[in-house]
């Protein structure tokens, strides 16, 4: 596949030289109408709270005791990077951009574990409990699965999307709470049963963008392609 100045990012790839390439990478603002792809690694941003998706090698004290997933108000963690996978069993085109209403799994690059759900309450709020799961080549269960919905064909850089989870159906969101002790200050994420609850619409950030080969076919006349 050719890429426009693009490397391909392999598994095998070290994760701190995929975090530094991210770091250097400039996001133009022509760029943001462009879209999700696969292989896609990216920041997710809570529209309400301006707060990002994050996770770190720290478990919960209770629930699951699997590892915890929060949101921080710095931009430059790089506990905050996610790939963007297919679900366990199917298989997507490096830079085939994500279609609206698709299964996806979230990859945490720092631990590997993929953004979890499950009938667990959450430690601050008692909602349904958010976690990282999985084995140390980043595979774990159908509770690792979550459906992009937006109302565009695909998922849009530029426009919140919300992240319903395969399983149980909660949307994942923010409970507007924070931690005390190891954690202060970092946000609890938590699943909620209602699309229409608070918190709940998360708008892309930064991030390594995997752009196709072959561009849909609204882009060919106005393709933009991101530079490192």
């Amino acid at each position: 596949m050719a890429f426009s100045k693009i490397f391909i990012v392999s598994a095998a790839f070290p994760v701190l030289v995929i975090l530094i390439l991210i770091g250097l990478i400039q996001i133009s603002e022509g760029s943001k109408a462009q879209f999700v792809s696969c292989g896609t690694i990216l920041k997710l941003m809570n529209t309400d709270l301006r707060l990002r998706l994050h996770s770190h090698d720290v478990k919960y004290g209770s629930g699951s005791g699997q590892q915890s997933v929060t949101a921080v108000e710095v931009t430059d963690d790089n506990n905050s990077h996610w790939l963007v996978r297919p679900v366990a069993g199917e298989t997507c085109k490096r830079g085939e951009p994500i279609k609206c209403n698709t299964n996806i799994r979230l990859q945490h690059v720092a631990t590997k574990k993929n953004l979890h759900s499950h009938y667990f309450s959450s430690p601050l709020s008692g909602n349904q409990e958010v976690s990282c799961y999985g084995d140390e080549d980043g595979e774990g269960d159908s509770g690792d699965n979550w459906t992009v919905v937006c109302n565009n064909d695909f998922w849009r850089r530029d426009t919140p999307v919300k992240l319903r989870h395969v399983d149980t159906s909660a949307y994942l969101a923010g409970s507007g709470r924070t931690f005390g002790r190891p954690i202060s200050g970092q946000g609890e994420i938590v699943g909620i049963s209602s699309q229409y609850g608070s918190y709940s619409e998360w708008l892309v950030q930064e991030g390594l963008f995997i752009h196709p080969s072959d561009m849909l076919p609204h882009q060919q006349k106005h393709a933009i392609h991101e530079e490192l």
